[in-house]
């Protein structure tokens, strides 16, 4: 009787982990045993980083708006304290979109606030 040589499914699995360690340098994108461990690794960054990438992002707006508030005199967290109290339910993300695109339309918030806090 043959060995058994595990047919289609082994190859199937190894072509799939090296299809994803394309790119990969040296043996770690042609030998399995390699591949396999830096495609475990890189999709642990990945899982790690789509998390990372909302706090990065977050504290980029912040020192949009941040930079932005202080140009026209007043500080972040009294300007986002004002926003609470006016009810003005504007997130980071658009807040920081305003500063930097549309700069009249954000100093007149910046105004809103200043009128609240003096």
């Amino acid at each position: 009787m043959p060995r058994a040589k595990r047919g289609f499914k082994a190859r199937r699995r190894r072509n799939r982990v090296l299809e994803l360690a394309k790119g990969f340098r040296g043996g770690q994108s042609k030998l399995f045993r390699t591949a396999t461990e830096r495609v475990d690794r890189a999709l642990q960054f990945a899982y790690r980083d789509r998390r990372v990438k909302k706090r990065d992002f977050r504290s980029l707006w912040i020192s949009r708006i941040s930079a932005a508030v202080k140009s026209l005199g007043l500080s972040y967290s009294k300007f986002m304290f004002a926003l609470k109290k006016l009810n003005i339910e504007l997130d980071r993300k658009v807040l920081a979109d305003l500063a930097v695109n549309a700069p009249q339309a954000f100093a007149d918030l910046v105004d809103k606030a200043k009128k609240l806090a003096a």
